[in-house]
C-alpha cells in the first residue's frame, strides 16, 4: 500500500478539483467518517446533552456502546433508542457537509454507496434513486424475528419514536431538533404501550441496522441495489471518479475494496479518497489515484469555495 503519489496537500487538492470537475461520472462511497466530519459525534458534548442520564447510571462513554447495552426491560431499551434514533435521523444535520457535497455532483451522473444509516444524503438534497444504503436506515423498524409478511418488509418509525421521545420528557422544535425543557426530569423509559410490536407477526420491532442474518432487505433496498451496480454497469469503461469519503477498515469489502478494483479494471478511471488518518491506496493504482489525508470538511469546503 502506498500513501499515494508524493504531491504536497495544496497539489493534491487542485488534483482533486480537477478530477471531480472533468469526471464523466461519479460513484460516492461514504463511511462512517463522513457523518462524523458532518457532526456526528456520539461521545462527548453530544453524549452528555442528551444521554447524560443513561452516562451516569451505567457507565456509558459513547451512544454506539449504549445501544448494545443488556438493558433490563423494553421500555428502557426504547427509552436509550428513541433518543438516539431521532437525534441521529430527525433532527438537524449538524452541519451543511452534505449539501456541500451535493452542490459539488449534482449537476454530474452520480451515484451514493453508503454504510451510514443516518439518511443524510436523501434529506440533503441527493435523488433517492441515486442511493443504495447497504446496511440500513435508523428511519426503519423491522421484525425481530421476520417470518411469514415480516419476512422482507420494513417499516417507518416516524410517527412511533416521535411519540416515544414526547413521552420520556422531551419536547421537539419546529425544525425537529430534540429540545429539553428547562427544570424538566426527562424519564429513562417509554411507557409499556408504546413499545412497538410487528403488525405482520406479533414480535417486537428492533432495528434495520445489519447486524447479523436477520437484518431485512426489503423491496427498497433490492430496488436500491439493482440501481447501483446498472450504474456501474452502464458506466464501466467511462471516465468514472470514484470518491471514497470517511471510509475505514472495519468493512472494506463493501466500498474500499471494490473501489479499488473498478479502477484497476478501467483505464479511465480515477480514485480518489479523503480520510483522516487512513488515506491510501494500492500500488497498481496510485497514477491515478490521490489520497488526502485530512478532514473531509475542510476539503470539500476548499472545492466548494474555490
Amino acid at each position: 500500500m502506498t500513501k499515494g503519489a508524493k504531491m504536497s496537500d495544496e497539489e493534491k487538492l487542485l488534483l482533486f478539483k480537477e478530477k471531480i470537475d472533468s469526471a464523466a461520472a461519479v460513484v460516492i462511497g461514504s463511511g462512517s467518517g463522513l457523518s462524523t466530519a458532518a457532526g456526528y459525534t456520539y461521545s462527548g458534548e453530544r453524549l452528555q446533552k442528551y444521554f447524560g442520564d443513561f452516562a451516569f447510571k451505567y457507565g456509558i462513554r459513547d451512544m454506539y456502546s449504549g445501544g448494545f447495552y443488556p438493558y433490563q426491560t423494553m421500555e428502557e431499551f426504547w427509552g436509550f433508542w428513541c433518543r438516539y434514533i431521532w437525534i441521529n435521523r430527525y433532527a438537524p444535520i449538524p452541519t451543511d457537509l452534505y449539501e456541500r457535497l451535493f452542490d459539488l455532483v449534482k449537476d454530474k451522473d452520480y451515484f451514493v454507496l453508503t454504510t451510514n444509516v443516518d439518511h443524510c444524503f436523501q434529506r440533503s438534497g441527493f435523488d433517492k434513486h441515486r442511493l443504495f444504503y447497504t446496511q440500513g436506515d435508523y428511519g426503519l423498524f423491522q421484525s425481530s424475528d421476520p417470518q411469514g409478511k415480516s419476512l422482507e418488509k420494513t417499516y417507518d418509525n416516524y410517527d412511533q419514536i416521535k411519540e416515544m421521545v414526547l413521552s420520556e420528557g422531551f419536547e421537539i422544535g419546529l425544525d425537529g431538533e430534540l429540545i429539553i425543557p428547562e427544570g424538566r426530569k426527562i424519564k429513562m423509559t417509554i411507557p409499556s404501550e408504546l413499545v412497538p410490536y410487528c403488525p405482520d407477526d406479533g414480535e417486537l420491532m428492533t432495528t434495520n441496522l445489519r447486524c447479523d442474518d436477520s437484518f431485512v432487505e426489503d423491496d427498497g433496498w433490492h430496488s436500491a441495489s439493482r440501481h447501483y451496480h446498472n450504474f456501474l454497469r452502464n458506466h464501466e469503461k467511462m471516465n468514472v471518479l470514484y470518491l471514497e469519503l470517511g471510509v475505514g477498515m472495519n468493512t472494506p469489502v463493501i466500498i474500499k475494496f471494490p473501489f479499488w478494483k473498478y479502477t484497476k479494471e478501467n483505464p479511465n478511471a480515477f480514485y480518489a479518497c479523503i480520510n483522516k488518518g487512513e488515506a491510501g491506496c494500492p500500488d497498481e493504482i496510485k497514477d491515478r489515484s490521490v489520497c488526502i489525508d485530512g478532514d473531509i470538511w475542510e476539503v470539500l469546503s476548499a472545492k466548494v469555495n474555490s
